[in-house]
């Protein structure tokens, strides 16, 4: 008899950057039930999204193709019609697929209701976020049947309640949690493989959580933001901007807040963390208690950081610090996967989709551009080609005037971050230049350096060559001319 094709669960965090997991060697955070995840399987050192927002970096996970070529270049931005996801193709293979939570490839603004693709997905229990917004979020449906009494309180201005505090019974995590469950019990898995997305909105701003998780936390006691005094003076002006008012204008900007309330908001961006691995915990139970966990390949991820207060930041945007584009990556097949190895090799999101066809012993999408990773899981480095990663940011979350364009290569202790003038925008071309060896958390610009002159025109060579490698040239050629 074959054996039946491995289940894959997929579980996805909002906003959360690399550092925010124990495992990854914060010792302020508490993950029990993510570090044991890592424990069991592997863990991904250096993991890096293709877009520091939502939108065009989740496109790259479905699609496994980069910004440049799927089209979603921005948050309100669809992709053509005619990109296919890793989910189009399980579901053609038989899997029953299903997600809860965000999907975030079309525009969710303004009350709208993100339209319905071909997606694979049997089940679709879409909510964009906690807020008001759509008629259609499955999770206001949930709370407002559940408990009308906190649904009101919280749409309520003079109310207290707010959908970040919720109780935890009630909060949107909590709902991603019991609907992950709800579906791993159900009777149509027996004799089908699955493969479920979990998209949690945590640890996303608004940066709130409830109070059992909060009270966890001492704000005085957590690390301060990683600067220098006179930090911004050695970078892109956009990033003075940027630390004035965050999103382009549109969000509280770094120097909008006191001392205590950067603690205070690191405090409740951790407990939020908190909550996600509390709820993963009750996921993975599940799968144990149903039965599922020996033939299920379980990702942890996240679609990308947050500056949280680190370079004088706030948010996301056009930055590509680590702690904006590098996301935690944990991934357990038991008896497949070796257990507690750390992995150190560059990877990136567009893999996933890669990753995911191949453990279901299919081939890849014909216009991916990722590369599975199961084999550099086994511990087979020298198979392991790519020595570099690729971010883009496309003026792709809320526009700056003029517009930000900017283009990141990660590359042996380098990284490289250009952000483009003319022709692009009316900003003038400057960039910035990192040795992560000797300066790790990117404070130092050696952009103008002229003893790094020679590292910098070299990257930028490689870059160019990244950038034309990249290049969807998947249409077939059917003669010479």
């Amino acid at each position: 008899m074959t054996p039946q094709p491995p289940n894959i669960l997929l579980l996805c965090t909002d906003q959360q950057r690399f550092d925010a997991l124990r495992a990854y060697g914060n010792d302020q955070i508490d993950t029990p039930n993510l570090d044991r995840l890592a424990a069991a399987g592997v863990l991904f050192e250096n993991c890096y999204v293709q877009n520091p927002v939502c939108g065009p970096s989740r496109a790259s996970l479905m699609t496994g193709r980069y910004v440049h070529a799927h089209g979603l270049w921005a948050n309100g931005v669809a992709p053509p019609e005619h990109e296919r996801m890793f989910t189009n193709d399980l579901a053609d293979a038989g899997y029953d697929c299903g997600l809860v939570g965000k999907f975030h490839l079309a525009a969710c603004a303004g009350g709208r209701t993100e339209p319905r693709r071909d997606d694979g997905f049997r089940v679709f229990r879409w909510a964009h976020d906690p807020y008001p917004g759509s008629s259609e979020n499955a999770y206001h449906r949930w709370l407002r049947a559940f408990r009308p009494d906190l649904y009101d309180a919280a749409v309520d201005p003079g109310s207290p309640v707010t959908f970040d505090t919720m109780p935890t019974e009630a909060h949107y995590s909590h709902w991603i949690g019991d609907e992950t469950i709800s579906f791993l019990r159900s009777d149509r898995l027996r004799d089908r493989p699955f493969c479920f997305v979990a998209n949690f909105f945590d640890p996303h701003h608004g940066f709130g959580a409830p109070k059992e998780y909060t009270d966890r936390y001492d704000p005085q006691a957590l690390s301060r933001p990683v600067t220098t005094p006179d930090e911004l003076a050695g970078k892109p002006p956009i990033f003075t901007e940027a630390s004035a008012k965050s999103y382009g204008g549109h969000a509280k900007g770094y120097v909008e807040y006191t001392e205590d309330e950067l603690q205070e908001t690191k405090a409740a961006y951790y407990a939020m963390v908190s909550l996600v691995d509390a709820e993963v915990g009750r996921i993975l139970a599940t799968l144990d208690e149903e039965g599922l966990a020996e033939n299920t390949l379980v990702i942890f991820t996240s679609d990308h950081g947050e500056m949280l207060g680190d370079h004088q930041l706030m948010l996301k945007g056009p930055m590509m610090y680590d702690c904006a584009v590098r996301v935690p990556l944990l991934m357990r097949w038991t008896g497949v996967l070796p257990a507690g190895v750390r992995r150190s090799e560059l990877v990136q999101w567009i893999d996933l989709g890669a990753t995911v066809l191949d453990a279901a012993g299919l081939p890849p999408l014909p216009r991916g551009q990722g590369a599975s990773l199961l084999d550099l899981a086994r511990g087979g480095k020298d198979a392991w080609q790519r020595d570099w990663a690729l971010s883009e940011y496309r003026d792709s979350g809320h526009p700056y005037d003029p517009a930000v364009h900017t283009t990141m290569l990660r590359h042996d202790r380098w990284k490289l971050v250009v952000h483009h003038g003319e022709p692009a925008t009316a900003r003038a071309r400057t960039g910035e230049l990192y040795d992560l060896v000797a300066d790790p958390h990117e404070l130092t610009n050696l952009w103008d350096d002229p003893e790094r002159a020679p590292v910098r025109l070299a990257l930028q060579e490689k870059l160019l060559d990244v950038l034309v490698a990249t290049e969807d040239r998947s249409q077939p050629r059917e003669a010479y001319w």
